[in-house]
């Protein structure tokens, strides 16, 4: 093992950065234009987000309802799940309506019927101007309604009080879910208030605080020139970045991405010639967890499915009863980050021992520990959401129990928790490679590791600024921070990161090559990524800049999609030829092969299915749609599922002893949740998808999202046709990577060292000739501080970091 400056030897001089400064200043210039207009975009959404009135009053000054009520309805609406159930200005659950538009819907109809009884000749258009007139006073925070509308308020306080109150379990809720007046008054203020929003004129313009959605002709909501405009202006942005992608790439295709023909040959290391220290040993059972809450989610979501192909019961049981549709879906969406977010955690305690070279003592209590916090913050969130959607009178209003928005669902205090064990895993990161970190230049490898570490807690915490009684608008700002900017885009930078540092590893690339990767990722992603976060909020009651920034740079994102697309055969190229050249089998096949399909994922979940449903004009229509859970399936499983598993896969080859590692069900596996995935988004997502955007635009977004539209006989067929898929998913790929975690749990090897290798995972140096490859390479020159750096620096084949 060749390593200078390590524990052993004392402190050493901090190394060069391994690629041009230039790197560093193309990362600084995107990361800081993209949150000072982020900044920009925070202060104009707390300044000019639709207003929340302190008072509602018909024409006599009378109190219809107040800004209090209309927070209380917002608070029953999250707390009682029913964000989970149907949505609210176009985010939420796909099984109920939207309440913003089915309150705008039915108070139109209302006024209108009852203009057309009092004579009115036209009463449609007295309806669109009645809704669209803004009276809204903004010195004294009052809003007047008129006579019509106080009435349709409280014809639709008794229609929300049927619906919610009914004592079955026809809608999928529980039976009696909301029954108490005050509270059915204040879910209606706050459904009311909304539906206000998305018809009354922002002041100086001539369509509404939501840009004119949701789509409602009765009251003159059609597409803004703005959804127009920019939509085209986003696409053309697309076809320009994808023509200077293919250009450059063209030109310095040698200098960027994965390649390594100049590698010298190796032998990688197998199961048993690779030593782990204790808290390496540790993951195992972080694994086991992992792999045990993927198929409590997997379950969840095959019964989430049942309830769009059959409402009326669950293969005869009455499952609405003991578990709700938004208690379900509630469950699958937490346990979707719960799972995924898991493995990573365990994936960094197992890989950063390997880049410093040491443990440090107790490390593994602190590891042991974590997985404890989080099983506690795993089953204390669930039980807490339990009793919030069922309403259980003494948990209400605690922060301990009360469900909060959608993705960010977990009651405060278990969200608080979370926060804090992710920033002890960071510390535990730090504690294994600080004396690394001494040593290296700030912008090198280790550090990129430890910053995209540091990322995953600090921008998850974002999420608590959005607070169950803040003003909605300003809850979705930041709660996306966390739904995109944490998931799509700092995720995405870990996973960069880690599949890197583990071909660096495996001796597969140079530390300059994976450096140069890293650093072109985080500059393709975050140029669309940061600024693209605002495509989550073109109806949610932001100005119209949000729309327009978050059109044209969300279409950019598709721009490193296909970036990765075009590497990924270069990537099995480059795995192939180094596999020809070792000595040794390559033990990571099925490791490798699901961060190709991570690839593959991230390019048509994350890329295609995204782009479909992000321009404006399109989001108009589809907005809450089977397309967004399509994209959200084929990106959140896609990606970050495949990578989980993928990282579990490689600790579990070093922690299971060879004679107990079962190849065949890892190939199972793999191809079981991939073949089930796409049989769920062609099969039943992407054409229920198309066929209710369609049914949106000719017959209108209110029709669209009605459950007497879902439940038509012809879209419970194609609900029917993904169960194939669901089992071929949880039978052949999930229960597979539970046992094989077993068998990590049960066979894992013992650790024996506090010390390891420095980024060796291979045996340097063993001249294996092939085919015209010319025999072994000429000696190494200069020096070399770690084993991976044992590759020459050009193809020359000059010696270097």
């Amino acid at each position: 093992m060749v390593r200078t400056g390590s524990a052993e030897t004392g402190p050493a001089r901090r190394s060069e950065l391994l690629v041009s400064k230039g790197w560093l200043q193309g990362v600084a210039l995107v990361m800081v234009f993209g949150f000072f207009v982020m900044g920009l975009l925070a202060l104009r959404t707390y300044t000019d987000a639709m207003p929340l009135p302190q008072r509602v009053v018909d024409e006599r000054g009378q109190v219809v309802f107040t800004g209090a009520d209309i927070t209380s309805g917002q608070q029953i609406f999250l707390r009682r799940g029913l964000q989970q159930y149907g949505s609210i200005v176009g985010h939420g659950g796909y099984l109920g309506p939207d309440y913003t538009a089915d309150y705008l819907r039915r108070s139109a109809v209302a006024i209108e019927d009852e203009l057309r009884a009092s004579g009115v000749r036209d009463p449609q258009a007295e309806v669109a101007r009645m809704l669209r007139a803004n009276r809204y006073d903004e010195a004294t925070g009052t809003l007047q309604i008129t006579a019509a509308q106080v009435r349709a308020f409280e014809g639709l306080k008794r229609h929300y009080a049927g619906f919610f109150g009914t004592d079955s379990t026809r809608y999928g809720l529980i039976p009696k879910a909301v029954t108490d007046p005050d509270d059915i008054h204040d879910l209606t203020a706050f459904f009311g208030w909304t539906a206000w929003a998305a018809a009354a004129e922002r002041p100086g313009h001539d369509y509404s605080y939501t840009n004119n959605w949701p789509p409602e002709p009765r009251v003159g909501n059609t597409p803004t020139a703005d959804a127009l405009v920019w939509s085209g202006l986003s696409l053309t942005a697309l076809l320009v970045g994808i023509g200077i992608l293919f250009a450059l790439y063209g030109r310095w295709n040698r200098q960027i991405g994965w390649h390594s023909a100049e590698a010298r040959p190796l032998a990688f290391k197998q199961p048993g010639e690779v030593e782990v220290t204790p808290a390496q040993r540790a993951t195992a059972w972080f694994f086991f967890v992992v792999a045990a809450l993927f198929l409590v989610q997997a379950l969840l979501g095959a019964a989430i499915e049942h309830y769009r192909a059959d409402l009326s019961s669950f293969f005869g049981l009455d499952l609405a009863r003991l578990l709700p549709f938004n208690l379900a879906r509630t469950w699958h969406l937490q346990l979707a980050l719960f799972w995924t977010a898991a493995s990573f955690l365990a994936a960094g305690i197992f890989l950063a021992p390997y880049i410093s070279g040491r443990e440090p003592k107790r490390q593994h209590w602190l590891a042991y520990g974590l997985l404890g916090a989080l099983t506690l913050v795993v089953v204390g969130s669930l039980f807490g959401e339990a009793l919030s959607v069922f309403g259980v009178e003494w948990a209400e209003g605690s922060p301990l129990w009360d469900q909060q928005w959608e993705y960010l669902d977990l009651p405060r205090v278990w969200q608080v928790l979370l926060t804090a064990g992710m920033f002890i895993w960071i510390f535990m990161l730090y504690r294994v490679i600080r004396s690394r970190l001494k040593t290296e230049h700030r912008a090198n490898l280790p550090w990129v590791f430890f910053y995209a570490g540091l990322a995953i807690p600090g921008f998850y915490a974002v999420g608590l600024l959005a607070g169950t009684g803040n003003h909605l608008t300003v809850s979705e700002f930041w709660r996306f921070w966390v739904v995109h900017l944490w998931v799509e885009d700092f995720l995405e930078l870990f996973t960069t990161v880690m599949v890197a540092y583990i071909f660096v590893m495996l001796g597969v690339v140079r530390r300059k090559i994976a450096l140069q990767l890293i650093f072109l990722d985080i500059i393709l992603y975050s140029a669309g990524g940061v600024l693209g976060t605002m495509h989550h909020l073109y109806f949610s009651g932001t100005p119209v800049e949000h729309m327009a920034l978050g059109a044209f740079f969300s279409a950019m994102e598709i721009i490193p999609l296909t970036f990765l697309t075009i590497e990924a055969w270069t990537f099995l190229q480059l795995g192939s030829r180094q596999e020809s050249r070792s000595s040794a089998p390559f033990p990571h096949r099925w490791a490798v092969m699901f961060m190709v399909a991570v690839g593959f994922w991230n390019f048509l979940g994350a890329g295609v299915f995204g782009f479909l449903i992000n321009l404006p004009i399109v989001s108009y229509y589809q907005i809450g749609t089977a397309l967004t859970s399509n994209h959200g399936h084929g990106a959140m499983m896609g990606v970050y599922g495949m990578l989980a598993v993928g990282l579990a896969f490689f600790a579990l080859r070093y922690l299971i002893p060879a004679r107990f590692w079962p190849d065949r069900l890892a190939r199972l596996s793999f191809w079981s949740l991939n073949i089930g995935l796409a049989w769920m988004v062609f099969a039943t997502l992407l054409p229920l998808g198309v066929i209710q955007l369609w049914h949106s635009v000719n017959d209108g977004y209110y029709e669209a999202r009605s459950l007497e539209y879902i439940m038509q006989p012809g879209n419970a067929v194609l609900e029917w046709l993904r169960m194939p898929g669901d089992l071929i998913f949880i039978f052949g790929g999930v229960l597979p990577f539970l046992y094989i975690t077993w068998l990590g749990v049960r066979h894992r090897i013992r650790s024996t060292t506090g010390d390891v290798p420095v980024e060796e995972l291979f045996v340097e140096r063993q001249p294996v000739p092939v085919a015209g490859d010319g025999g072994a390479a000429g000696p190494e020159t200069g020096p070399v501080r770690y084993a991976s750096d044992l590759r020459p620096d050009d193809p020359s084949g000059a010696g270097g970091r």
